[in-house]
């Protein structure tokens, strides 16, 4: 590992954009845990009855439920290593932005300016009815479901299966894609489009996409030119430290 640690620092030290996209995996030695898998949130919740904009408008209350228990741990929730070891990128001008399918805040927490949230962020609350944004505070939370001011039912802000990636986010992050030199791809199982097809697109363009997972994806054969295949914890502080023996960039 040490080696192909070393000649993906020597490729972020030279590259002019380096792009990093995040999912669940990154988040879960936080306390959060994974969507997927054998500990995963889905093998307790369905998603059809619980993550569609469907579900929600058929049955607000329950879905809530299950929001609010997820609430409970992503305000418990703090940055591990993972989360600053990118915030530690951005700070030596070696990564330009990070693109995160989570709704956590962990990155921005962490220290990232740079955040396109590409599902959201679980820490803004939207009205269904009239559209604006509500603060939590505006609104009964011990009330199920809660309700805007205008009484429309209110939603965390964030895209559920059925709804479509907000315009900017996806315009951003595949403008990203398309122009990165590298792609760090950490803690996604790269099943969910259109997030899919961002290392696709970097691949396309030309990028060396370095994957970060615990388990192989679907970008593990074809389009991954580096797999380091253990926690993000592990392999990034490894990165900062190996891109920090470099000292600074060239001009």
């Amino acid at each position: 590992m040490e080696a192909r640690i070393k000649e993906v620092a020597l490729l972020l030290h030279r590259a002019n954009a380096s792009v990093a996209l995040t999912g669940a995996g990154i988040s879960v030695e936080s306390g959060i845990p994974a969507f997927r898998g054998t500990q995963g949130l889905w093998e307790r919740y369905d998603p059809i009855e619980y993550a569609s904009i469907e579900a929600f408008r058929a049955n607000p209350a329950k879905v809530w439920n299950m929001l609010l228990e997820l609430d409970e741990l992503v305000l418990a929730a703090r940055p591990n290593q993972a989360h600053h070891a990118l915030a530690r990128l951005e700070s030596l001008g070696l990564l330009s932005s990070v693109v995160t399918q989570n709704i956590d805040g962990l990155h921005q927490a962490a220290g990232s300016r740079h955040v396109v949230e590409f599902h959201g962020s679980g820490r803004r609350l939207r009205c269904l009815s009239c559209g604006r944004q509500v603060r939590r505070n505006e609104i009964m939370m011990d009330q199920m479901p809660p309700r805007c001011g205008c009484g429309g039912l209110v939603k965390p802000d964030v895209v559920f299966f059925g709804e479509p990636i907000p315009d900017r986010a996806a315009m951003t992050a595949f403008a990203l894609a398309s122009a990165c030199q590298v792609m760090l791809v950490v803690g996604t199982s790269a099943v969910v489009a259109p997030a899919s097809q961002l290392p696709l697109m970097a691949k396309r363009a030309g990028a060396t996409v370095v994957e970060i997972n615990l388990e192989p994806s679907l970008i593990s054969q074809g389009v991954s030119d580096y797999i380091f295949q253990a926690s993000a914890s592990q392999v990034l502080p490894l990165l900062v430290a190996a891109v920090e023996a470099l000292g600074d960039r060239p001009e």
